[in-house]
């Protein structure tokens, strides 16, 4: 599931999806616990092989829940162990149907099982929200009121020696003409189109935040600065090699101007950030299309 590629309202479906499957899940449970304690008749389909499949929520899960849900890892463990889940019922109801005292190792299994469900749906949930309610709805991009408590984590694994970690500003060159020139809807497209390429070139682990207009920060974990110059360095390379498609007879190419400082963690975050910053315009003084690092922007302020 790519977060690019989800509006808010498919979100917000999406999340409104689990929450009904949820109560007819929390349905289930409360009838199939009735028949156990008071050892009524079961309902054939809780002791079929399939019953994952029958039960309100199995026919949301393999039926109605929206494709791009998927191929979501979360999604698919969420699957595994609901059908986990029904076949330790049933041996539940199987027991209490014949009088048999229910094995107290069988009780905590489904039991397990079932905490196992309920986190695996929460797990979900926290994400499609983080989604619909951290995320830039246009680019995908993180919104900067996540950028603060990002940093901050990340400067206290570097003070234990967990890690280096490197910040990037991001500024795409002379944007403000294809508004001027094109219209805003181009300008947006161009955005969505840049942002795309940044998310599925990071890695797993780094994270892009829209800083503002066309300025976007960076987070890059585990990398000291001269890999991170020559991660960026292949970033841009790839960025403006890009063709974006605006509907017109020709595509057009974007670029952008980058710097690359060391996220210090004897400071507060505020001033790494002016530092990538100050480096970015360094980049932009040097002719755009460029990366330079802090020192270079060091150097070219004591030069003035």
């Amino acid at each position: 599931m790519e977060h690019y590629d989800l509006s808010r309202e498919e979100l917000q479906g999406m999340l409104t999806q689990l929450e009904q499957a949820l109560i007819n899940h929390q349905q289930w449970y409360a009838a199939m616990m009735r028949s156990v304690t008071c050892k009524l008749p079961s309902d054939l389909c809780d002791l079929s092989p399939e019953a994952h499949q029958h039960c309100g929520f199995g026919q949301w899960y393999y039926s109605e829940a929206t494709e791009k849900l998927r191929d979501y890892p979360g999604f698919i463990a969420l699957g595994e162990v609901h059908k986990l889940m029904h076949q330790l019922a049933a041996k539940l109801l199987i027991d209490s149907q014949a009088g048999t005292l229910i094995n107290s190792s069988d009780y905590d299994n489904f039991s397990n099982a079932l905490e196992r469900m309920r986190l695996e749906i929460s797990a979900l949930e926290h994400e499609l929200e983080n989604l619909l309610y951290n995320h830039d709805s246009l680019t995908g991009a993180i919104t900067r009121f996540g950028i603060l408590p990002a940093f901050r984590e990340q400067q206290a694994l570097i003070k234990r020696g967990v890690q280096s970690c490197c910040i990037v500003m991001m500024d795409l060159d002379n944007f403000k003409a294809i508004n001027d020139n094109r219209g805003h809807l181009a300008g947006d497209r161009v955005l969505k189109a840049s942002v795309r390429y940044m998310i599925e070139h990071l890695r797993p682990y780094d994270k892009i935040f829209r800083y503002g207009g066309e300025e976007f920060l960076l987070l890059m974990q585990h990398i000291e600065l001269a890999a991170c110059y020559d991660m960026v360095e292949r970033l841009r390379e790839g960025l403006a090699s890009m063709s974006i498609n605006l509907g017109e007879e020709k595509p057009i190419h974007i670029t952008a101007s980058f710097g690359v400082v060391l996220l210090d963690p004897d400071v507060p975050v505020e001033i790494s950030i002016d530092r990538a910053d100050k480096a970015m315009y360094s980049a932009k003084a040097a002719g755009r299309n460029c990366v330079r690092l802090e020192d270079s922007a060091t150097q070219n302020a004591s030069a003035q």
